[in-house]
């Protein structure tokens, strides 16, 4: 079998590929442009991509492609209605990234929450050196307990963050956008009641027609003044010019992202108007990101084109 891994960087540089050449011939790239993807899988048998586009147009005259293994979970970048036609198997990594994606929500929480930034830069800066009280409270900050989170999307990280943030004793409400109900010990609600209830909205549902644009100035206007908004499922479900208006204008009083409608955020992003980080976080698409699960990713790619060898596909795309 020939392999070849499109964009072997986006795990880092710091895990390895290596154990892929137990099964194949491997070819890695760093990273791929879109413009040069047809000729570096024209003679490949098996397809490792992350955000490469995997359609007619690169898979054409890659006849001898047999499988895609997509590494990541999500994957708008094939054409799986292509790939049924020419009977090449699609399949992604699935659960690696629950608990860290899970852990950055709260890492971004917390940090709005606590005014992180602000006392740091206090510290550091010699101020409390120089005063003469044991503390400085300038900025006022809230717990978490009592507080009521609002999580849009109930699969497997959504209910992860749930038992965090019950564990931080708020009180939890989910909405699902696909109209799905789980059997979890949080209660559901429609999109208006979370956008009037919640003191936190954390977001981690998929990107579909629905949900695309589903935060813009409407529902900012339905907001509590006083809501934190977490985005770490994909950015084109957040409208971010909207965003940073209602910022601006206090229609909401922070914001942590760690998607983004285009990446990487483009220089002119309404976004980076806002330069308060007390109000607004960012993040690079790392969330997910942690060593362990890197090198998850890697070893589910390694499984899963295991299994196709031995005629039992795993983690297929239907």
């Amino acid at each position: 079998m020939k392999i070849v891994v499109l964009e072997a960087d986006s795990v880092g540089s710091d895990v390895s590929w290596d154990k892929l050449s137990e099964l194949g011939e491997v070819k890695l790239y760093d990273s791929t442009p879109n413009e040069l993807i047809a000729e570096r899988i024209k003679d490949a048998d098996i397809v490792a991509a992350n955000k490469c586009l995997m359609n007619e147009d690169s898979l054409k005259d890659a006849g001898s492609v047999k499988l895609i293994c997509e590494a990541a979970t999500g994957y708008n970048n094939v054409d799986i209605e292509y790939c049924r036609k020419r009977n090449i198997k699609v399949t992604n990594v699935r659960g690696y990234s629950t608990d860290v994606v899970a852990q950055h929500t709260f890492a971004l929480l917390l940090n709005l929450v606590e005014k992180c930034d602000y006392y740091t830069t206090y510290v550091k800066s010699g101020a409390y050196s120089a005063g003469t009280s044991f503390s400085h409270v300038a900025k006022p900050f809230h717990e978490l307990a009592g507080m009521t989170i609002g999580i849009v999307g109930m699969g497997a990280i959504g209910r992860k963050v749930s038992e965090i943030a019950a564990a931080f004793e708020m009180n939890v409400i989910y909405y699902s956008a696909s109209g799905n109900k789980y059997d979890v010990p949080y209660e559901a609600v429609d999109f208006d009641t979370l956008l009037a209830e919640s003191d936190v909205i954390s977001i981690h549902t998929p990107l579909t027609q629905t949900t695309q644009a589903l935060f813009g100035k409407n529902a900012f206007e339905k907001m509590k003044k006083t809501a934190i908004l977490l985005n770490l499922a994909r950015g084109p479900i957040v409208v971010e010019k909207d965003l940073a208006d209602a910022l601006e204008s206090g229609e909401i009083a922070a914001a942590g992202l760690d998607v983004y409608e285009k990446e990487p955020l483009p220089k002119d992003s309404a976004l980076l108007r806002i330069t308060d980080r007390d109000r607004l976080m960012l993040t690079p698409h790392v969330a997910w990101g942690s060593v362990e699960a890197r090198k998850r990713v890697v070893e589910d790619v390694y499984l899963s084109i295991q299994a196709f060898i031995a005629g039992k596909p795993r983690n297929v795309v239907e």
